[in-house]
């Protein structure tokens, strides 16, 4: 019996747990229609819980440009599967299941897939409960982590590879803080600093990179509120620049960052706006772009770290042109595509022109619209385009409403009465202004001058202007032009005819005469001028460059307020007709390179003439006595190449009062001994000398010329028999030709050197021809004689062009290799005792040297070394003249 009650104890746990179980499992299908509708009801709110908490997470990231909280997410995310995977698919099994019960729902007719159904119900309601439970959060969101960089849209470019990678090296240098990206309006600044921009996203880096766009108004204001934006400074009530600028500062001086500001006109103060300084020691940069040079200068000093994006190059901007008239077009007639070069080369490389230009050429099919087209470019009349009147002008010209006043505009737009690709002498231009009273009065012609050279710096650095094959010129860009004739045609005040390179044969008409104010047919094919122009208000004329034989004499009476006449480079036209004196305002007169036997002593009416211009008029006989002194307001008076009797003019001169600047050609000993006497007692100026076929002496002095401070070019022509000589009594007093900045020593055989243009420091051009007894340029001898004196020691140093022709004697130019910093062009032909240039590696660095010669004098050549001459075979532009 013991042990009969001993077994019986030990198995009542087990019966218990079973009956446990057993009554549990039982559970699953009798709870089952109980746990199923408080599923659904547990379902359907978490579905309005979730819904909820997504209309708040929306409206967060979509209106307040946040980021959701990561638990949101991830609560987001779970009730997602829940719903989805779980919840719905049990939804639409249980009908299935609930038919199966028995019993009254105690029992099922398959009770275990009822059984694992109800399981599965009992366990997914608690998962619900609990993801109820965690869904109620107080903050769905919170402000994003700022990245690096932010990606910005941007089309494909053409032809910015370098510039690119310019400014990118540029960045990798410790030593570089702030880089300057300037260039003409449409010329692709902004999608330069674009690609840079999306370079820094694309990349891995340490900086933070902040894009900003100035404004003409407001720039530091502008400019401080996106960089708080992008680092994340709400605004803190700011009251003042300086309040926001201290909050900025103590967020940046912590970062290492990168500033990309664009489109700048002003210098840019960083330190009044909160940025700090890039330095070596914060790594920090700062990248900007402008349409104006000065301010590269004034936001960096150190020009090399400022980067001027160029036109493109012709077969580039092919290429940019024909992605927006698209190829179908170009093949839609074999002569498109020939025709759409010649629209592309009247565009100029600038990318705004092309991309305009193109759009509105991509409906033209057939090629007598394109020639059409083109006809219409090369009239200055691109405005007619779709796009290019509205769209292309008006941004191009708010560099042109960005200068300084009306002075200024008015200069700028008078640039546009020259031919397209027209190198404009830049002193010429400023003798028209003064001409035209652009400029503001002054007390002597020496400041007007200065005042017109600072303007045309200014357009210059506007990227308005652009420097000219020679320093001492500009031209403007073909497109900047257009603007600039479309703002004339615009203007209510600036009404202006221009013609000029259109190849005209006839003298054009106009409709209404009486409002143009200024009128450029120059560069043109016309012949005889037969019609009388009536324009009452015509300040300026411009008739220059043409094939003018006849102007009948009524041709000027009715232009009673014009002030400057240019008849220049007319070659054919033999007399000036008397009428010119009806020009009673005229004050600037250019009959330079014509063809005139005589002035007319009508010319005497013409009281207000100040600049009188009778340069190269190698057929000029005769001036009327006392013409030239009755112009008694003359300031300038050009006479260089002039064929008639010096020596009269210059005691006429001695009445002039007024005369600032002169230049001449000296025959004879005994005119040039006047001049320098004459030199001695007036304040006049000789910019331009030459000496000619010189008589009455074997001997110059050079020194005596050095005597003339602001003589910029000098010529000794056909003098045979002259000997020059530096005379050390006359060296120690004499000084330098400190302004002297071309020489052309032609046919002048007592020559055995021209050693003295080491007293020309600032000489730009040499040019020497047919000296058939030149041995050296610079003698070694003569120079160890003349250096105790002030003579320039570094030779050479602003030459930029040295030309030797015809010298059978010349063997070198000096003994020993010099750096020539600014040298761009050799040539040399008939030098064939010449074997060696005196280059060393360091000529002409930073510049593309051109040498050119002959090829059987190219193969002889000897170099400095090895290295040079490798430095320099890769830069020759052509071996044969």
């Amino acid at each position: 019996m013991g042990n009969i009650f001993s077994i019986s104890l030990s198995l009542d746990p087990i019966i218990n747990r079973c009956w446990d179980c057993a009554t549990g499992q039982a559970s699953y299908i009798c709870n089952l229609e109980d746990n199923l509708h408080a599923f659904k009801n547990e379902v359907e709110e978490l579905k309005a819980i979730r819904s909820d908490l997504m209309s708040k997470v929306r409206i967060a990231e979509d209106e307040q440009q946040l980021k959701r909280l990561d638990q949101v997410g991830l609560w987001l995310s779970r009730a997602e599967t829940f719903l989805i995977n779980d919840a719905d698919q049990l939804i639409v099994q249980s009908p299935q299941h609930v038919e199966k019960l028995c019993m009254g729902g105690c029992c099922s007719r398959h009770p275990r897939s009822t059984h694992k159904f109800g399981k599965q119900i009992d366990g997914i309601l608690q998962e619900v409960k609990d993801l109820k439970g965690k869904g109620d959060f107080s903050d769905v969101a919170s402000k994003p982590p700022l990245p690096s960089a932010t990606e910005r849209p941007s089309e494909p470019t053409v032809g910015l590879e370098s510039n690119f990678n310019k400014v990118w090296s540029c960045l990798q240098k410790e030593q570089v803080g702030i880089i300057g990206i300037y260039g003409l309006g449409g010329v692709g600044k902004t999608t330069l600093l674009n690609q840079i921009n999306n370079k820094f996203h694309d990349t891995t880096h340490d900086y933070h990179v902040i894009w900003a766009v100035a404004s003409q108004d407001r720039p530091i204001e502008r400019v401080q509120e996106q960089i708080a934006e992008r680092i994340g400074l709400s605004n803190n009530g700011w009251k003042s620049i300086d309040e926001k600028a201290a909050d900025i500062f103590n967020v940046l001086r912590k970062k290492k960052f990168a500033l990309l500001l664009d489109d700048i006109w002003e210098r840019f103060d960083l330190t009044r706006a909160g940025v700090p300084l890039p330095t070596q020691g914060n790594g920090s940069k700062v990248i900007f772009t402008t349409r104006r040079r000065d301010v590269c200068c004034q936001m960096q000093p150190n020009m090399d770290n400022n980067i001027r994006v160029e036109c493109l190059p012709p077969g580039e901007a092919f290429k940019l042109f024909e992605e927006k008239v698209g190829s179908e077009t170009l093949r839609m007639h074999p002569d498109i595509c020939k025709l759409a070069e010649a629209v592309v080369d009247e565009c100029a490389g600038l990318p705004l022109a092309l991309v305009t230009i193109g759009r509105a050429m991509a409906s033209m099919k057939t090629p007598p619209e394109w020639e059409y087209a083109i006809e219409v470019l090369r009239q200055s009349a691109a405005s007619v385009f779709p796009g290019v009147g509205k769209e292309m002008y008006p941004k191009l010209k708010f560099s042109y409403d960005c200068l300084p006043n009306e002075r200024f505009r008015s200069c700028f737009l008078y640039c546009s009465l020259y031919p397209e690709d027209h190198p404009i002498e830049k002193d010429q231009l400023v003798d028209c202004w003064i001409g035209e009273g652009l400029l503001d009065e002054h007390t002597n012609l020496r400041n007007a001058r200065n005042q017109g050279h600072y303007i045309i710096g200014s357009l210059i650095d506007a990227c308005l202007l652009e420097k000219g094959p020679s320093n001492d010129s500009v031209k403007m860009h073909d497109v900047i032009r257009d603007m600039a004739l479309w703002i004339a045609g615009e203007s209510e005040k600036e009404k202006f005819f221009v013609k000029s390179g259109v190849q005209l044969k006839e003298q054009p008409k106009a409709n209404k005469w009486e409002e143009v104010i200024r009128i450029s047919l120059m560069d043109n094919q016309i012949e005889s001028l037969y019609e009388i122009l009536a324009c009452p208000n015509l300040q300026t004329l411009f008739l220059g460059r043409n094939h003018l034989e006849v102007i009948i004499s009524d041709f000027f009476n009715f232009m009673p307020m014009l002030r400057v006449l240019d008849l220049s480079h007319n070659s054919n036209l033999r007399k000036l007709s008397a009428g010119i004196a009806k020009l009673v305002s005229l004050e600037h007169l250019n009959l330079s390179s014509t063809g005139i036997r005589k002035l007319p002593v009508e010319l005497k009416a013409l009281k207000e003439l100040k600049y009188l211009n009778l340069e190269w008029t190698n057929h000029l006989e005769m001036i009327p006595q006392q013409l030239i002194s009755s112009f008694s307001k003359l300031q300038v008076l050009k006479m260089e190449g002039c064929d008639c009797d010096c020596s009269l003019v210059l005691e006429e001169m001695k009445h002039l009062k007024y005369l600032n600047v002169l230049t001449i050609t000296f025959r004879s000993a005994s005119e040039l001994e006047k001049a320098l006497v004459f030199n001695k007692f007036f304040s006049c100026a000789i910019e331009h000398a030459t000496l000619q076929h010189f008589r009455g002496s074997r001997s110059l002095n050079i020194f005596d010329l050095a005597n003339w401070q602001h003589l910029k070019s000098l010529i000794l022509l056909g003098c045979m028999d002259l000997e020059v000589k530096i005379e050390s009594n006359v060296v120690e007093g004499a000084g330098c030709f400190h302004s002297l900045r071309f020489l052309y020593l032609d046919d002048c055989n007592q020559l055995r050197d021209a050693s003295w243009v080491i007293f020309a420091p600032l000489l730009q051009q040499l040019l020497i021809n047919g000296c058939k007894n030149l041995e050296v340029v610079i003698s070694e001898e003569k120079l160890r004689e003349v250096t105790k004196y002030k003579a320039n020691t570094n030779l050479f140093s602003k030459l930029e062009v040295l030309n030797l022709y015809f010298l059978p004697k010349m063997k070198t130019i000096y003994c020993h290799p010099l750096p020539f910093p600014q040298l761009e062009k050799i040539k040399i032909l008939g030098c064939r005792m010449l074997k060696k240039l005196p280059l060393n590696s360091n000529s002409a660095k930073g510049k593309r040297l051109v040498i050119v010669g002959r090829e059987e004098w190219w193969n002889d050549l000897e170099w400095e070394d090895e290295f040079t001459r490798i430095a320099f075979l890769p830069s020759f532009k052509s071996r044969d003249l």
